[in-house]
Parts: C-alpha cells; structure tokens; sequence
C-alpha cells in the first residue's frame, strides 16, 4: 500500500506523468528534458527527484551530465498499462507536442555524433588500415556466437556502440558500459531505438552487474588499453552465468611502439598462452581462437566460457566441473 501512495503521489502532477512518458520512449539527460518540457533545468531536476524517490525513474551521473531512465518495471509497467488505458479514451495533446520535440533531440543527438566524426575520421582509419577489414572482424565474432538467443549480453567499453548494434537484436536485454561520457552519447544516438538496450558509464574492473547476470561477455578492442589484463578478464567472468561466454577481440603481438604514444594503447597484442593464463585464473576455459590476418596487426578472437558446475547427490561422489559446449 506504501508504494501505490508513493506512485500515485509522484504522478499527481502534469510535468511528472509527461517526463514518465517521456522516459518510456528513452533514456534522456536532465537538460534534454528541460528541451521537452520548456522549462528550466532546475525545476525539471526536482520533478525528477520525485519520480526516483518513487522507483519511477533512476537517475544517473555521467561526468557533467546527468541521465534519467525508467525504473524498474515492477513499478512502471502497471502504471504504463494503465496510462495506455486511459489515453485511448482520451488522446493528451502534451503528449503530441513531446514528440516533436522528442524528435529535435534525437536529431541533435545524431548531428552531435556525426560531427565528432568528421573530426575524428582520420584517426580510426589509420588504426583500420593497419588490419584486416573491420567488417572481416565483425563477420568472424558473429561465427563464434552464432545465431541463436545470446540471453542477457554486456558489452565492456562499449564506445560508440556497434557491438551492440551489430549483436543486441539476438539478446533479451543488452547493457553498454564506457568510461567515456562522449562515447555513451555517439552510442546513445545510434541505439536510442532499442528498447532493451541500457548504456552506463562504468569502469571495466567495477561491471555494474550482479554475479553471474549475464549471458555473453563481449571485449572488442578494449584489452589492449587496460593497465590490468587480467583484472578486467576476472570482473567480466564475475558477472557472466554458468554456461556464458566472455568474447575477446583484440591484437596479437606487434612491435608497433608508436601506438603507445600516439594512440595510448597500453599493451601491444597478446599471445594465446597469456590470453588462455588469464581465463583460467579467471575461472574460464578457452574454447576457442581465431586468428584474422592482414595487414601488419593481426586480429584474434578468443571465446572463454564459464563452466557449469553439477553438484551430484550420492556417496564417494564430489562436484563435478562440466564444462559448457
């Protein structure tokens, strides 16, 4: 009874039931509501904080930024059901105008993706130049996962998204973490569309999951910016479930020092046996490598799979490791 009092007090206002429709259609940052709603960023943040203390929204800081997502649905889908109800009775003109409006943000998310880049082009195409076509990578990633239900899938230092574009319609759910707040909002343009797509600022060695909630582990690129390998390799088989699947995608060995400078790429390539030494104390098995070449950088694929642990009943008998096929 408390959290129905709650939730119908947090909607008892017209600003508050226009920013929960508004949040069903996506993720929006405090100031991109205030372009909705035409009122002040301020204002907008105080019927924001109404919402959260109700479970109706969540809030969420990204350097100077601060995002708003639903809550959980526990408490949000009645509420949206009974709000679908009532519209078709009804239809509210606010909610016509938001639209529009919601529409002018989206377009200033993607002139804001695309002018970041133009100014950016020629430092990923002299990375790409230097291996084997991209599409050759993403081609080869999407063998080794194959085609079926990936569950609830994560992808580690995300960027600008196009793991998540190119594996996020086979998951249930599909959540992007970055450290970078720019690179969320490139993400945030290309994925808005995706309505079981989350993106967070997190750090790769503190995944924003818990044990064992994820499915499929992707590190596309990453790896060899990681001070900590091995770390990273550990936090991402945390939060992968019995049975899941940790994918790398990275380097092999090069001697390209000036990638270091230039490109702050920490490590230079990785060997199979390093690779296979970290999966095993992270508790994963190798199951599988692919080497993709062309160019003067090599690209591996490395597949670890979390084993599914069997505890058998009967005298004499101790747990038995399976491992996941």
């Amino acid at each position: 009874m408390t959290l129905a009092l709650d939730i119908f007090r947090a909607l008892a206002d017209a600003t508050r039931l226009r920013i929960f429709s508004l949040l069903r259609s996506m993720e929006l940052s405090v100031g991109e509501l205030a372009q909705v709603l035409g009122q002040s960023q301020p204002r907008v943040s105080r019927h924001v904080k109404i919402l959260c203390d109700a479970g109706l929204a969540e809030r969420r800081k990204e350097g100077s930024w601060v995002f708003v997502a639903l809550g959980r649905a526990a408490a949000t889908a009645p509420v949206a059901a009974a709000i679908d109800q009532w519209s078709r009775a009804e239809p509210d003109h606010w909610a016509l105008a938001d639209v529009a409006r919601l529409a002018a943000v989206r377009a200033d998310r993607a002139a804001s993706a695309a002018a970041w880049f133009e100014g950016h082009a020629d430092e990923w195409d002299a990375i790409r130049s230097l291996h084997v076509a991209e599409s050759e990578v993403e081609a080869a990633m999407a063998g080794v996962l194959g085609a079926g239900p990936l569950g609830s899938l994560i992808d580690i230092g995300t960027g600008t998204g196009r793991m998540l574009e190119l594996f996020g319609g086979q998951a249930d759910s599909a959540l992007g973490i970055d450290r970078s707040s720019e690179m969320l909002r490139l993400a945030r343009a290309k994925l808005h569309d995706r309505p079981n797509t989350e993106l967070r600022q997190a750090d790769l060695y503190a995944l924003p999951m818990a044990d064992g909630a994820a499915d499929v582990a992707i590190l596309h690129h990453v790896l060899h910016f990681a001070q900590q390998p091995g770390a990273a390799i550990a936090e991402a088989a945390r939060v992968l479930a019995p049975g899941g699947r940790l994918l790398i995608a990275d380097f092999a060995p090069h001697d390209r020092e000036d990638l270091r400078q230039r490109d702050a790429h920490t490590r230079l390539g990785f060997a199979d046996e390093q690779i296979a030494g970290w999966f095993g104390n992270a508790g994963l098995a190798l199951a599988r490598t692919e080497t993709l070449q062309g160019g003067e950088l090599t690209v591996t694929l490395w597949l670890g799979v979390k084993p599914v642990l069997n505890r058998v009943e009967g005298p004499g008998i101790n747990l038995r490791e399976v491992k996941a096929a």
